[in-house]
Formats: C-alpha cells, sequence, structure tokens
C-alpha cells in the first residue's frame, strides 16, 4: 500500500467505496489524513464500515473544513450532471480529485517512473503487455488502474527503480490533473462513454489531458489510426514529448507499425522488421499490431532491447476477456472476447476471423452494429443475445443468417453445434464479441466472459487452452 504522506493532516472525504474508494480510505488513513466516508448504498457502506472505514454523511457535512474530495471514478464529475458530491465541493471550493491524482503527488521527487495508457479501446491489453514486456527483461514494475488488477494506492511504495504501468479510464484522466507520466500512450479515440462527457469533443479533450503535463524529457506515443488522436498530435506544444506515432496499417516515420502481420520500427530512418505477430494467438489481428505498437515504443523509450522485447511478445499470456482462446473441439476454435462491448472493439475481433459463428448481443449502444456491416460476409451465422437480439437481427436480415438465442446457454450450444457441422474448410471458430454492455443479463462484462467460459469448457470433447485450465 502507498501511504498518502502528501494529505497527512488533512481532511480528506472519499465518496463511493468500491476497490478504488476503499483503498484511498486506507492510503490516506495511513499516512495521517482525517477520512470521512460515504457511499450512496446502504450496503457499500455496510461492508465499507465492517472494513473499519469512518463513516460520515457527507450530505451533512462542514465542507469548510474539508480539504479534498477523492471521488471514485464512476461517479459522475460533470455529465449528465454533476454528483451531489461534487456540487457541495464546489460550493465550498474543495478540489475533486481520484485515488490516481493522489499517487500523481506521492511520485513526485521519489524516483519512480510511471507509464500511463489510455484510449478507447485496446488499453488494457496494451498496460498488461507493457508490465509483462518490462517484468520479463528483469525490471521491476507494477501494473494497475483501471485494469481491475489493483487499485493504484494498493502498489508499492514508490522508489527509485520501480516502474507504475497504469491504465486511465476518461473518468480517471478527469480526477488527476497533477497527471505526468515519463511514457504516456494514447492509443485510440471512437465514440464511447459520451453521457459522461457530453460530446464526442469533450471525450477526446479529456483524452488529450494524458500530454498535459509532460515535457521534453518525456515521451508521447500516440496511435495515428483516427482523426482525433492525429488532430491531439498535432496540438502538442512545441518543447513538449518527444512523439512516437503508432499505427496497426502501416509504419508512420519516425514510428512503429504493423504491415502483414509483422511489427517495424523506422525511428532511425528505413523501417526495419522488429517482430513477427502471426504466431503468436495472444497478440492475434490489426487492433493487436496498435498494442504491440505501442508497448514496443513504450520499451524503447525506457531502454529495453529489441531481442527482450520481441521475446516478451511470444510469451505473453493475454488477457481473459480480450480474445482469450478458450479451446477447440475438433477443428473449432472458441474465443472468449466479452470486453468487446461497443462495434469499434467488436471490429477488431471480426477483423481476426475469416468463418465466424458470431454471438454479439446484450445492452446495446448508440450506432448498434451497423458500423459493422463491411464483416458480415465473414459470419456464417449470429447468435443473438439480450435486449439487442431483435435489432440486431433486422441489421443482419439478407445479409448474414441470425438466430435469435435470448440466453449465452443457448447461444453456446447452438453455434457449437453448427460449427461443429462446418465443411466450408476454412476454420470455424466461436465468437462471443457482443458489440454491446451486459448489463442487461450481467453486472459486469466479465461475468459473461466468465459464463462463456464455462459453457465452453462444459462441452464435451473440448480442449482447453493452457490459459483456460
Amino acid at each position: 500500500m502507498i501511504p498518502a504522506h502528501t494529505y497527512a493532516g488533512k481532511s480528506c472525504a472519499v465518496f463511493g467505496l468500491g476497490l478504488s474508494g476503499m483503498s484511498a480510505v486506507r492510503s490516506l488513513q495511513a499516512g495521517g489524513a482525517e477520512v470521512l466516508a460515504w457511499d450512496d448504498a446502504e450496503a457499500g457502506r455496510a461492508r465499507a464500515a465492517s472494513a473499519g472505514a469512518p463513516l460520515v454523511d457527507l450530505a451533512s457535512a462542514d465542507w469548510t473544513k474539508i480539504d479534498a474530495l477523492v471521488l471514485s471514478p464512476g461517479v459522475p464529475l460533470t455529465h449528465p450532471e454533476p454528483h451531489w458530491t461534487v456540487r457541495l465541493a464546489a460550493e465550498a471550493g474543495v478540489p475533486v480529485i481520484g485515488d490516481t491524482e493522489i499517487l500523481m503527488r506521492e511520485i513526485a521527487g521519489r524516483g519512480a517512473k510511471l507509464v500511463a495508457i489510455t484510449g478507447t479501446n485496446g488499453k488494457s491489453t496494451t498496460t498488461a503487455l507493457i508490465g509483462h514486456m518490462l517484468q520479463s527483461a528483469g525490471r521491476r514494475a507494477e501494473v494497475g488502474g483501471n485494469i481491475g488488477t489493483a487499485a493504484v494506492l494498493d502498489l508499492t511504495p514508490p522508489a527509485p527503480d520501480l516502474i507504475y504501468v497504469i491504465e486511465f479510464s476518461s473518468y480517471q484522466i478527469d480526477l488527476t490533473p497533477g497527471l505526468k507520466a515519463d511514457v504516456a500512450v494514447l492509443l485510440n479515440i471512437s465514440p464511447d462513454h459520451l453521457d459522461r462527457h457530453g460530446s464526442m469533443d469533450g471525450y477526446a479533450r479529456v483524452k488529450s489531458r494524458i500530454f498535459a503535463n509532460q515535457d521534453a524529457k518525456d515521451v508521447a506515443v500516440i496511435g495515428m489510426d483516427d482523426d482525433h488522436c492525429r488532430m491531439i498530435r498535432s496540438k502538442l506544444p512545441p518543447g513538449g514529448p518527444r512523439v512516437v506515432p503508432i499505427s496497426q496499417s502501416g509504419t508512420p516515420e519516425h514510428g512503429v507499425g504493423m504491415v502483414d502481420g509483422r511489427l517495424y520500427d523506422s525511428a532511425e530512418g528505413a523501417a526495419r522488421q522488429i517482430a513477427d505477430l502471426r504466431p503468436i494467438g495472444s497478440l492475434r489481428g490489426a487492433h493487436n499490431g496498435q498494442n504491440a505498437a505501442a508497448a514496443y515504443a513504450t520499451g524503447r523509450a525506457l531502454g529495453l532491447n529489441t531481442a527482450d522485447i520481441e521475446a516478451a511478445f511470444h510469451d505473453f499470456p493475454g488477457l481473459a476477456h480480450r480474445m482469450e482462446e478458450v479451446g477447440r473441439r475438433g477443428g473449432v476454435l472458441f474465443v472468449n472476447d466479452s470486453k468487446g462491448t461497443n462495434a469499434d472493439a467488436t471490429a477488431n475481433a471480426l477483423a481476426s476471423f475469416e468463418r465466424i459463428y458470431w454471438i454479439a448481443g446484450g445492452r446495446p449502444k448508440s450506432g448498434g452494429i451497423e458500423d459493422l456491416r463491411r464483416f458480415f460476409p465473414r459470419i456464417a451465422k449470429a447468435y443473438l443475445i439480450g435486449e439487442a437480439a431483435e435489432d440486431f437481427a433486422a441489421t443482419l436480415k439478407g445479409t448474414a443468417e441470425a438466430e435469435i438465442c435470448v440466453t449465452l446457454e443457448r447461444a453456446v450450444a447452438r453455434a457449437a453445434a453448427d460449427a461443429a457441422a462446418d465443411r466450408s474448410g476454412a476454420e470455424p471458430v466461436v465468437l462471443l464479441s457482443p458489440a454491446c454492455a451486459s448489463f442487461d443479463q450481467y453486472r459486469a462484462f466479465y461475468v459473461r466472459g466468465d459464463a462463456f467460459r464455462e459453457l465452453v469448457l462444459g462441452l464435451e470433447g473440448i480442449t482447453p487452452s493452457a490459459r483456460a485450465l
């Protein structure tokens, strides 16, 4: 745990007592702060109280005596409207921060380095890959943040040889005004979380702040595959960070990119091949070319050699629910991409296979699957679940066969049976990549993914992948 010494003797309100909120409570207490903890949910307050959190109803607290409000990233800061604690803090002139801002203040002047990763899609895989790469090369690195493995204040206290590899959501960036990364990575920007940021421009503006406090000693790794990221690069100020552009569809000048499944580095002029990603199942697909390019650029910025980086690519186990190979039955591959909660993420999965028995649906997001139409010829059949089933069936009509299954259980059974009978000659893949949130049937994408994995591993004759064992 990282004690919040920078808040010693101060009074800090903490709202939202989940993983990061309770971590902040412990950190602040260990650092000598007075803590006032609260949550809107009675069950959350009860759990927090049993864990030793000092509960104070912030609705009736004296905000003139509070020095900071530490807000859970899941609580609205500005849109659709500020949470009542945010309004009270604003009225009293109290700064609103997140646990990640506490981390920034504890890192300052302590010698530890920070790699900060954000983007609409791919940031968890990239964060895990960078952490794996650094650890494999013998560096002392810890991974945390939005990736969900650890709250940032539960990591080891800063030290000169320590590298923090932290995934930042847009919510967390919003709550981290002091964010300053030695290496900052922005992968891509596409429509997501617009209810929390008001507009696409607002969302992109928050993402761009991952570079806001960098200087010439720092490195900015920026994806070049969308207009928003290209615009952000063009607006970085003179004297700012050294920029390394990356791409999943070519090699940018003085950057890193993928061509035909191979990764190239053009930092010194002519592009040279640095890795062949095609045999690496955990890095399958063009989108993972972007993730690998970001990891490579980060590794080089931190002094790793190409051989160590390539070796780490080959033994990277991947992440659960992100193009996770669950197992095979005969010639059929089963893939869990439950983290594909929007059309852009699912596009990456659909682009990775030629003969797909696609399980999709859930609680739909704006635009549905219309943007995926170019991939419909790859779909042997779709098995539709959840609230989106009828709308998705209407979009697929006339271009791909679809069956409304409603439940994941029925979808897996039907897809497995149909794929087993496939005689096309191409590798049949049963792919869960829903292009939807899970909340209509499951409380989180990973619960949905776990359910899929359990159903697949329960099929007669299945051979589990090494990760699924």
